[in-house]
């Protein structure tokens, strides 16, 4: 098998990074950002220390502060208008993964032909043209989508959550600085570190797995399962959020050399019908995705649980995978991640729906990269097992 490596070309990594964006910009020869972000940034002057170096350097930006926690394809269009209102030369995505991948977007939607719509741009497609640069910037430890070739955007007509995949989606150069975390809540620590739990240990599962990912991953795994709930506990712990954002970055990195699978492919229609956020839903189906899929591919998940710390080295395959399956379930008590049913959505809703869940997971083509390929029946089988 042939791995396709695709990843940004520069990234700073480290406490304090983010005073580096202006030297940043000027090595990729660049000197008027858009910066791209969400109202909560603004408000809490988080941006403000991103714009500070930016504008000590004499460099004139522009700040699209509309995105919303599932980006959608209206906001996508909202922000390709305000790139044409002046000679912006890149984008910086700031945020957690809804700006990050709105960033993504709209240099992709910006780049398209006139008229054209984000769905036209959904896989299979392969979304390779940008219109601009992007520099990612991540305020969170989860989405990974700083280093990835993939931005997820919901189709507003069709209440669907659509994967978009190419080299237009690979930021040009990220910023990853712990320090940026240490105001996150427990419950986005706990949601966000889940998700980038799920990137790893899937992108080491699917049938795409390669060399590279594999060692991309373990180590993920290795820095996020032993330090999710002192992260969660402790928020203020430096040393976890470091090893919490170096961990979520390298999960980025390795399922997009990789690919994710059925947790993701079931996850995606949850967030689009019941506006549940993407980490909190990848967390509700782990454990039993996990459970469903392991027979299939015991030895990798044995690995991935020696990898994590669950299992010793010298454990077999069999017992390894029922200590991944037990950890998966106490992580998801621990950090308090509600079933769908505790979360508030309602049974009749969540039954009907799920006929309609089912096809558009299968549609993202996520669950044909699972080790065990499920049918139509075993994803409802699924879904009406982690409701609750």
């Amino acid at each position: 098998m042939i791995a396709s490596i695709a990843s940004p070309r520069l990234v700073l990594i480290g406490g304090g990074a983010l005073g580096q964006i202006a030297e940043l910009l000027a090595k990729l020869g660049l000197s008027h950002p858009l910066v791209v972000t969400d109202p909560f940034m603004v408000k809490s002057g988080l941006v403000g220390q991103l714009l500070e170096p930016l504008r000590a350097a004499k460099l004139a930006c522009g700040v699209f502060s509309d995105t919303v926690s599932d980006p959608t394809d209206t906001v996508v269009a909202a922000g390709v208008a305000a790139m044409a209102a002046a000679s912006y030369d890149c984008l910086i995505g700031f945020g957690g993964g809804s700006p990050i991948d709105t960033a993504k977007a709209m240099t992709i939607l910006a780049a398209g032909p006139a008229g054209a719509a984000m769905r036209d741009f959904k896989v299979p497609v392969a979304a390779d043209r940008a219109a601009l640069p992007v520099i990612a910037v991540p305020t969170t430890a989860g989405t990974g989508s700083e280093a990835t070739r993939f931005t997820v955007i919901t189709d507003t007509a069709r209440d669907e959550k659509m994967l978009i995949a190419g080299l237009g989606a690979v930021p040009a150069a990220a910023i990853v600085d712990w320090k940026l975390t240490l105001s996150v809540p427990p419950r986005i620590t706990a949601d966000t570190g889940i998700d980038s739990l799920t990137h790893a240990l899937e992108a080491f599962v699917s049938r795409r797995a390669n060399p590279h990912a594999d060692a991309l991953a373990k180590a993920a795994m290795g820095l996020i399962a032993p330090t999710l709930r002192t992260v969660y506990a402790e928020p203020a712990n430096e040393a976890a959020r470091e090893r919490m954002m170096l961990g979520a970055m390298q999960a980025g990195m390795a399922f997009s050399a990789s690919s994710v699978a059925l947790v993701h492919g079931m996850s995606r229609p949850i967030g689009a019908h019941f506006h549940v956020p993407h980490g909190l839903s990848n967390a509700m189906l782990l454990p039993a995705v996990a459970r469903f899929s392991a027979p299939a591919a015991l030895s990798r998940y044995a690995e991935a649980a020696r990898a994590m710390a669950i299992a010793a080295a010298g454990e077999g395959d069999q017992a390894a995978v029922a200590r991944l399956s037990e950890e998966l379930a106490s992580l998801n008590r621990d950090l308090d991640v509600p079933t769908p049913r505790k979360f508030g959505i309602d049974p009749a809703r969540w039954r009907a729906l799920a006929p309609t869940m089912a096809d558009q997971a299968l549609a993202s083509g996520s669950p044909a990269n699972n080790p065990l390929v499920p049918t139509r029946e075993e994803i409802l089988g699924l879904y009406e097992e982690v409701f609750g």
